[in-house]
Order: structure tokens, then C-alpha cells, then sequence
């Protein structure tokens, strides 16, 4: 862990991320090595969305990947910003990592994962009711998402799994937006949205940058970027040669 104190240090970046380095070892070829990333470095500030920049195959969900902690990254720091202090999820123990998940971190990836057989308006509610949230307050601001973003009523006790892809999407949105953390990776969050759909992400990102949170975004559709980024990191410029 990173024992820096913001009130001594003044305020900190959220996301620190400085030196990360990850490779894959291919071990049904004969323990290759298969450099992805290297020198990744940047940071994200209180109420900023950063927009990771490239083509496909950059690197950028493994960015995404090493910030949330599912990537080890090989070495380098991933400084989060965790209840008053810095945590480096590049050496956190993994207890330490699942608290971070849980307590500051939220994600939205380009699938949802959902326990089967589980109504949308639960599964929406789920990080709530995991923070201590009554059910009845839970299931109402799951509500209220639910219809910003356009899945009606009839469908909130049907599983997600029947919904179609962008259905299914909009209810991974509302999960991953509904908890108050600070910090907030977004993996294509927008891809199989209509523009209708797409303008309501625009202002629901805008209203976390209000409160302050920091984000990570992958966006490929430039006019998307343009709407919510503050900054563009360009992967290409952390690329590993093979």
C-alpha cells in the first residue's frame, strides 16, 4: 500500500496510474511472453472523464482491467484513491482488492453478468442492498434508473437474460451507475445503444463528474468521446512490442 496522506500532501489524483506493465504468458506455446502494455501513465482528477484512445487490440480494456484489479499488472503502480488513502492495487493483497471493488470502484463492462433467474430490478438494486441500503430504498432507485433508461415497468421482474442486447446493456448501466463510489470505469458502455439511450449516458456521466467522481472511459464513436471527455490518453503510445 501507498502511504500517502492527501491532508498532508494536499489533494491527490483518484486514479494514479504510473509505470504499469502487463504481459500474458501463452502457456499451450510454450511459455511465450506476450507483451501488451508498458509504461502506462496517467491520472484522473475529481470530477474528470479520461477517454483511453486507439485501435482495437491497443491495449485498453487491459488498462481498464489492471485499474479495476482484475489484471495483475508485471510491474509498475495503480494508485486508487481508497477512504483517505492511496492503495496500490498493482501489489494490494487480494482482501484488500475486493474492499476497494466494493467500496470504490464501480464498473461497467461491455456484457452483463447476472445471477440467472434474477429480476432486473434486483439485479439493478444488488450494490445497494450489498452496502447496507434497505430494499425498499434499493429497489426505488434502482426504479428510477430503470426508467431514465427507457425499460419499462412490465420487464423489472423478468430476468435479463430474455431482454435483447440493448436492453440488457441499459440494465448494466443502471447497475453501474447506481451506487455513489468514487471512481467509475467504463468499458463501450454506449455500443448497443440507440441515440435516445445514448443521450441519457451522456447526462448521466456528466451528473457523476458533477459529484466529483473519476472515470475511465473506452468509447470508439467519436461523437460520444467528444460529449463526455475532459482528456484523451492515447494507448498507442504505451503499445509493448511483440
Amino acid at each position: 500500500m501507498l502511504s500517502s496522506d492527501i491532508s498532508a500532501a494536499g489533494p491527490v489524483p483518484l486514479i494514479d496510474v504510473r509505470g504499469a506493465e502487463k504481459s500474458f504468458v501463452m502457456h499451450l506455446q510454450g511459455g511465450v511472453t506476450l507483451p501488451v502494455v508498458r509504461n502506462v501513465s496517467f491520472h484522473v482528477d475529481a470530477g474528470e472523464c479520461v477517454v483511453l484512445s486507439g485501435p482495437s487490440g491497443a491495449g485498453k480494456s487491459s488498462i481498464l482491467k489492471m485499474i479495476f484489479g482484475n489484471y495483475r499488472c508485471d510491474r509498475g503502480v495503480i494508485g486508487i484513491h481508497h477512504l483517505g488513502r492511496q492503495v496500490n492495487l498493482a501489489t494490494a493483497e487480494p482482501r484488500q482488492v475486493l474492499d476497494v471493488r466494493r467500496r470504490t470502484i464501480g464498473y461497467v463492462s461491455q456484457f452483463l453478468r447476472a445471477v440467472p433467474r434474477v429480476a432486473t430490478l434486483d439485479v439493478v438494486a444488488e450494490p445497494l442492498l450489498a452496502g447496507g441500503v434497505s430494499r425498499a430504498d434499493a429497489q426505488g432507485q434502482a426504479a428510477v434508473l430503470l426508467r431514465r433508461l427507457n425499460i419499462p415497468e412490465r420487464l423489472w421482474a423478468l430476468p435479463p437474460a430474455t431482454f435483447s442486447g440493448g436492453e440488457q446493456q441499459r440494465v448494466n448501466i443502471a447497475r453501474g451507475f447506481i451506487s455513489d463510489l468514487p471512481v467509475l470505469l467504463l468499458d463501450e458502455p454506449t455500443a448497443s445503444l440507440d441515440a435516445v439511450n445514448r443521450a441519457v449516458v451522456v447526462d448521466l456521466i456528466a451528473a457523476k463528474k458533477q459529484k466529483g467522481v473519476a472515470i475511465v472511459a473506452i468509447v470508439h464513436d467519436d461523437e460520444m468521446r467528444e460529449l463526455i471527455a475532459d482528456r484523451l490518453v492515447d494507448v498507442t503510445s504505451f503499445a509493448a512490442a511483440a
